[in-house]
């Protein structure tokens, strides 16, 4: 035992605590063994603590966590605590074989939390039935932001979206700061921006306030939403799992409430992925609608702007703002169809639902009999877009053409400098030729007049992402399979360059507990005020399945 251990004597251990002393001596040792394997991040131990079954419960900021099996799977995610000592306990006796126990621990780099447990006897030993963890208070995840205050730049103080706080994806210039696009040794490397992104800007100008900058993944190259040099942001849906990327930073702040408005950007799926694996709304707009100045490319022919909210209801307010005559400061973004209102009629591609998880294609299945069973219940068929495959494998090669033309020079010149999964995607974008980009242009084109043709009088509609999030411990081969499914389902969007709105309509079960998944909206290009709107009376239409506020 580290430091804990000095608060336990080994005649009586424990008995030095303030408070043990109202403790039964095998309770109170039954207490000490776990607290040992909580500073040991002894997995087996711990899970010997917990009493077995589904009724056993124990949450915490991140979320609940019932039966053993699910606390199992997300204390494999955590990765220890951090060493300190109890220095209080209280006990209160609920029946002979039942107590709770509520102590406190003081963390040797400064801070206190509270532990609630409920322990029961059965068999002769004691478990755990039942626990809440209140951890000491942190100032600043620095896994979500770079820099964050409250606000960190006031907007105006009037405005459509008054009351609201901004998190900005590290690829924004901000007048003063370093664009740091997720990587260390790239954030020192450049200098602060002299003027800030119009898409901010835009923002501010309607009154939200600038809460902080917020994490990427390195150079915005994953949809995974870890990053090696600052940790991966929690995932405000589902404890343990991945957030999501590569806009985790602003997803996770929006989805733990530390702010209302993500302001992200989707390559191959970056805000539609965090958006179902963290159960919010979000948009990819289209392409070239939103001002890109100011904006650290990652490929230009694909990057587009967009919003992450934990509503509809606010990414109708931020569209409507951001995407009219008053909100933007170039024509670039002037949205011309804003009172035009989508059809309301759905064609859902088979073969991205033959890609998708069987629970996931299961639940999608039930929301669309909801769906049809609703009094607002729109035509709904399927139709046929291709071999997914023939959609990824050349967008991937004009990706990472530009990807290459945008960072090869810094990459050559800061060997190591970024991660093992993300230097792997550069050496491969590295060896792309220009032959290779242009056939897969050549490639590209019949591919994006196809989904343009498709949703000229109808709307496609799919579920997001394959599944819910892969848990933190999933191996690398899991994280793969997972980006590959989900770039089938992603990527032709992209490819069209048309808006993408992802709801948060379904639920599946995952190793630690219900988990979101989107169902994804496309719609022809510039009708991204009228889709969000479509979005919200489809929310609404599917209501009784969903249960998710528009």
């Amino acid at each position: 035992m580290s430091e804990g251990a000095d608060a336990v004597s080994a005649e009586a251990p424990g008995r030095g605590i303030p408070g043990a002393e109202s403790l039964p001596d095998d309770l109170l040792a039954a207490f000490v063994r776990y607290e040992e394997a909580i500073l040991a991040d002894d997995l087996a131990r711990l899970d010997a603590a917990f009493a077995p079954g589904e009724r056993t419960m124990r949450g915490d900021a991140a979320g609940l966590l019932v039966g053993h099996d699910a606390i199992s799977a997300f204390r494999g995610t955590r990765g220890g605590v951090p060493a300190r000592v109890i220095e209080r306990i209280e006990h209160r006796e609920l029946a002979e074989d039942a107590a709770l126990v509520v102590s406190v621990s003081r963390y040797a780099s400064g801070g206190t939390g509270l532990q609630t447990q409920v322990w029961q006897r059965t068999d002769g030993a004691w478990r755990i039935t039942a626990a809440h963890v209140t951890p000491r208070a942190q100032a600043l995840n620095r896994a979500i932001w770079r820099t964050v205050g409250d606000p960190l730049f006031q907007g105006a103080w009037e405005g459509p979206l008054a009351g609201l706080t901004v998190a900005v994806k590290d690829l924004f210039a901000i007048k003063g700061y370093r664009i740091g696009a997720g990587n260390p040794a790239f954030l020192d490397s450049v200098t602060p921006e002299t003027a800030t992104a119009a898409a901010v800007s835009d923002l501010l100008r309607g009154g939200a306030s600038l809460r902080g900058i917020a994490r990427t993944d390195e150079f915005a190259y994953s949809i995974a939403g870890d990053n090696v040099h600052y940790g991966t942001p929690p995932n405000g849906a589902l404890p343990g799992a991945l957030p999501g990327g590569s806009s985790s930073g602003p997803a996770s702040a929006v989805a733990t409430g530390q702010a209302e408005i993500g302001l992200a950007t989707d390559t191959a799926g970056s805000i539609r992925v965090p958006a179902s694996y963290q159960g919010l709304w979000g948009l990819r707009t289209t392409h070239g609608l939103v001002p890109r100045q100011g904006l650290l490319p990652l490929a230009q022919s694909f990057d587009t702007v967009g919003w992450l909210t934990r509503d509809g209801e606010t990414l109708q307010r931020v569209a409507d703002w951001c995407l009219s005559y008053g909100g933007s400061e170039s024509t670039e973004s002037v949205y011309g169809e804003s009172g035009t209102d989508l059809p309301w009629r759905f064609l859902v591609p088979t073969e991205m639902l033959e890609t998708v998880e069987p629970a996931t294609r299961a639940a999608f299945e039930a929301f669309l009999t909801a769906l049809a069973a609703s009094p607002d219940a729109p035509p709904v068929d399927t139709v046929s877009i291709g071999d997914l495959d023939e959609y990824v494998a050349p967008f991937r090669s004009v990706q990472g053409a530009e990807a290459w033309r945008n960072n090869g020079d810094w990459l050559r010149e800061h060997p190591g400098a970024v991660g093992p999964a993300v230097a792997e995607r550069f050496r491969a974008a590295a060896a792309i030729t220009a032959e290779d980009e242009a056939a897969a242009r050549r490639a590209l084109e019949p591919l994006a007049e196809r989904l343009a043709a498709l949703v000229d009088d109808a709307v496609l509609l799919l579920p997001t992402v394959p599944g819910p999030a892969p848990m933190r411990t999933s191996a690398g081969e899991r994280v793969d399979a997972v980006r590959a499914a989900t770039l089938r389902l992603t990527t032709p969007a992209a490819v069209a360059g048309l808006p993408a709105l992802s709801m948060p309509l379904l639920t599946v079960a995952a190793q630690t507990g219900p988990a979101p998944v989107g169902v994804c909206a496309i719609a022809r290009a510039g009708t991204d005020i009228a889709l969000v709107r479509l979005g919200r009376r489809l929310a609404a239409a599917a209501v009784p399945a969903s249960g998710i506020t528009s």
